[in-house]
């Protein structure tokens, strides 16, 4: 704990400090309009190129569209405008993240639609891995916000930023928003926009959090008064919890079709002992548990199949049994 002290004590902030932090993030007078224009291009190239990358499956163009995404400039702003209880800054920082959220989710959604390709919602990782966050995603969101505010905060430190700019997604799961509403794939633009807005709140949270306890609040020398910074911060742990609800619930049915799966090759593989075929692959879904088999010659009884797998997980599922014919050639 005394260690944790020292590190905190040492970094923390002064006066001298606070106008070099501010104009890092609060962009006022003449210097708005620029920032604005600066803004509006990066985040638009960003957003083509992670629709793009999102589109193509590829892991690398979407983590180059992360670092040059400026969406997490505005989010520490308001965390920082919070902790100073400078509410008007904190509303107008607010307000350039909705826009942006909103144009990122709109000029997605007109790239999906022009998009002559065919896009997988199944096998394209780049939106799979977006679409059912889990608490772990909360954990890993709320550390990457902590040490956003931290590089942030100290100057010898700031190289650090791309790579939590890559650890914390923005811009590519409202892409996956966009790209899915124009698709009409509703659960998917849902669990994508839940994991934004699990890395949203996980920003304000945990930045807010590491910028209080480096004391800028007390560096910036402004008199808070009122109960509206309190009750700011009030609002959004109460959102965290509740985004946790639904993220717990996903965790939970991904272990559990993980679960599925296992148990169900191994009744699969053992139902198909004996024959000339093989299991391919099993995925499941829910109550639902889709098997492929390919081989020749003839299968066992269907309905052995359905009871041993019942059994086996002890619960009612629905199993869709996929058979690939294969034929076998004799050399001459």
């Amino acid at each position: 704990m005394s260690i944790l002290s020292e590190m905190l004590g040492a970094n923390r902030f002064t006066p001298e400090d606070v106008p070099r932090f501010e104009a890092k993030l609060f962009f006022e007078g003449a210097r708005r309009r620029r920032y604005y224009e600066q803004f509006g291009l990066l985040l638009l190239l960003a957003t083509v190129i992670a629709t793009m990358g999102i589109l193509g499956d590829s892991t690398a163009t979407v983590i180059g569209a992360m670092i040059i995404a400026p969406l997490m400039t505005p989010i520490m702003a308001t965390a920082a405008a919070l902790v100073t209880g400078r509410m008007s800054r904190a509303g107008r920082s607010l307000l350039l993240v909705v826009v942006g959220v909103i144009g990122v989710i709109g000029v997605s959604w007109l790239l999906g639609t022009v998009y002559s390709g065919v896009i997988s919602f199944d096998g394209n990782a780049q939106i799979l891995g977006r679409i059912s966050p889990r608490v772990i995603d909360l954990i890993a969101a709320l550390a990457s916000g902590a040490a956003g505010a931290f590089c942030m905060a100290r100057e010898d430190i700031s190289d650090s930023l791309p790579g939590v700019a890559i650890s914390i997604s923005l811009v590519p799961p409202l892409c996956v928003v966009g790209i899915s509403l124009q698709a009409g794939q509703w659960d998917a633009a849902g669990g994508a926009f839940l994991l934004f807005l699990t890395n949203f709140l996980s920003i304000l949270l945990a930045g807010g959090g590491v910028l209080a306890l480096l004391g800028l609040s007390g560096a910036s020398m402004v008199k808070i008064t009122g109960t509206a910074r309190r009750n700011a911060f009030l609002v959004i742990i109460a959102s965290v919890l509740v985004v946790m609800v639904p993220l717990w619930i996903t965790g939970t049915r991904i272990s559990e079709d993980v679960r599925t799966e296992g148990v169900t090759k191994i009744v699969a593989t053992r139902w198909a002992a004996g024959t000339a075929y093989e299991v391919r692959s099993v995925n499941a879904n829910y109550d639902k548990v889709v098997i492929l088999v390919t081989g020749s010659g003839t299968l066992p009884a269907f309905t052995n199949l359905e009871t041993e797998l019942k059994a086996a997980l002890q619960r009612p599922v629905t199993v869709i049994l996929d058979v690939v014919p294969t034929e076998k050639f004799r050399s001459r």
